[in-house]
């Protein structure tokens, strides 16, 4: 039987080979041989976040991703199309076969060009459910790292991907001699490895809140008369983005919506009956209140209230909570890239002479946002750019542009009193972040002390500290920004939990 990991100990285990594989000595040539760099092979459900981890490892080791579902594609465009050619043997020409160029071996030679980065990953998807025709030309992959006579270039790691057979009918199963040259690494599902990811991806509060109350809902594969009904990592996190635009928007979120995304009727449909209380308790509780430090006469029946409506209400306070926070986090970044950039205008202007070919502010500061843009075009063209990334670079770049426009209104062509008018504008931006975090930890502590008034120093407490705790960016900003009801109930549960285990060894002891 193999070892399964969960996604997060997967990844690790991908970071771990592909840091190895891409270690050198000291002559500059790679530790381990690429012909001896075996591939990855991720085998597990569908939907669990495989294509997601690699697009993680990739940005955290800043290397390349090239990404291909190998099941789109056919024998000639994998090992590219045959043409004619003619060569000499023996003294006589001969007319040979030769093919063009692989159109994924291609693909890693454009992202090279086009990024100046040579080392990278090439990951295949459904590796395992390729064509007939197909069939032999990745086994040859795999044991070869070819597609036909065209090697995948060194520094390139090659990482694939499966389905078990259970879940696709068109698996095929690879002999001993191909697995005996992969580095295998099994996954299955986890909802709580998971959990940590949706924190940080912002999946909608309703889903993870129910989720906390049906886990065997998270992921959930059924063979029924009238065919196969799934719920997959990836429905939950599609669906939360079509909620949150449509709630956005005014559209109702129904049973009919679900069901497109969760594809299991009888959970498409308690999803939806939950979202809807979610949707009532979110009004009759009157969040924005709470954080604002009311404790509505409603909250009062909260205390005899079912313990669904009670974790309900904690998924309600965490989600607008880590809306707060990850603003936090996105805000501190632009607020450093921006003071980045503005240390730099102030530099280029100490370095210019007084006359001749001197650049005013503003011109600088239009030379630095074309020089942003055009990063993010080139990063994007590369595929090295995520989504979170284009929209804090985008957000940069649109501060200068601000920084344009200031000055075109208000600017001279003193290079001192321009330079002020940004730092005042940088100033103010500023103000603002500082008193966004002092929104956030008034809205911490007052749903803390809401808890406290409710339920006592109970589980509810217990809860919403674990919770705050596992979220990525409700502990970056704890960490960074401090609060001091944190703390005291942190340091109050540690208390009770260790009082609770001397009075459990006294009993032990007493027993004897």
């Amino acid at each position: 039987m193999s070892i399964k990991l969960n996604i997060k100990e997967a990844k690790q285990e991908v970071i771990n080979t592909v840091r190895a594989y891409l270690h050198k000595d000291e002559t500059g040539a790679y530790e381990i041989p690429p012909e001896r760099q075996r591939p990855i092979l991720l085998m597990g459900p569908p939907g669990i976040g495989k294509t997601a981890i690699m697009e993680q490892v990739a940005e955290e080791l800043g290397i390349s991703l090239i990404s291909y579902t190998i099941t789109h594609h056919t024998r000639q465009s994998a090992i590219g199309l045959p043409f004619i050619s003619r060569k000499e043997y023996g003294g006589e020409e001969h007319a040979v076969t030769e093919y063009t160029m692989s159109e994924i071996v291609a693909s890693v030679y454009d992202r090279i060009e086009a990024s100046g980065i040579t080392e990278g990953i090439l990951f295949l998807d459904e590796i395992n459910c390729v064509s007939e025709t197909l069939a032999p030309t990745m086994l040859q992959f795999l044991q070869y790292k070819m597609f036909g006579n065209h090697k995948v270039p060194e520094g390139f790691i090659i990482v694939t991907a499966g389905n078990p057979p259970q879940y696709n009918k068109s698996v095929r199963d690879f002999d001993i001699v191909t697995l005996d040259r992969v580095k295998r690494i099994d996954i299955e599902e986890d909802f709580t490895v998971w959990k940590e990811y949706a924190y940080q991806a912002g999946v909608h509060g309703a889903i993870l809140s129910y989720l906390e109350i049906r886990k065997k809902d998270f992921y959930s594969v059924k063979t029924q008369i009238d065919g196969r009904q799934f719920v997959t990592a990836r429905g939950w996190e599609d669906l939360s983005r079509i909620i949150k635009v449509y709630e956005k928007m005014g559209i109702e979120v129904d049973e009919r919506l679900c069901v497109q995304y969760l594809q299991d009727p009888e959970i498409a449909a308690g999803f939806a009956a939950y979202y809807e209380l979610y949707s009532k308790y979110r009004t009759l509780y009157r969040i924005p209140e709470i954080l604002e430090g009311a404790v509505p006469e409603e909250s009062s029946a909260l205390k005899e209230a079912p313990f669904d409506e009670k974790l309900s209400i904690l998924g309600l306070l965490i989600d607008s909570l880590n809306q707060e926070f990850a603003a936090y986090a996105e805000n501190k970044q632009i607020q450093e890239r921006v003071l980045k950039e503005l240390v730099g205008i102030r530099g280029d202007l100490k370095a210019q002479s007084a006359g001749g070919d001197a650049q005013s502010a503003r011109e600088l500061v239009s030379a630095r946002r074309l020089v942003c843009e055009g990063e993010i075009a080139r990063r994007k063209k590369a595929r090295m750019l995520s989504r979170e990334e284009e929209k804090i670079a985008r957000k940069v770049s649109l501060r200068l542009l601000d920084m344009e426009k200031l000055l075109r209104l208000e600017g001279t062509m003193d290079a001192r009193r321009d330079f002020m008018l940004l730092k005042a504008a940088f100033d103010a931006s500023e103000a603002d972040r500082k008193a966004q975090i002092e929104a956030a930890d008034r809205h911490l502590t007052n749903s803390f002390r809401f808890l406290s008034a409710t339920f006592g120093e109970g589980q509810e407490i217990v809860l919403f500290l674990s919770e705050l705790t596992a979220g990525y960016y409700s502990l970056q900003f704890v960490s960074e920004c401090g609060n001091d009801a944190y703390y005291r109930y942190n340091r109050l549960l540690l208390l009770k939990d260790r009082r609770e285990s001397l009075q459990h060894e006294a009993m032990e002891l007493l027993a004897l």
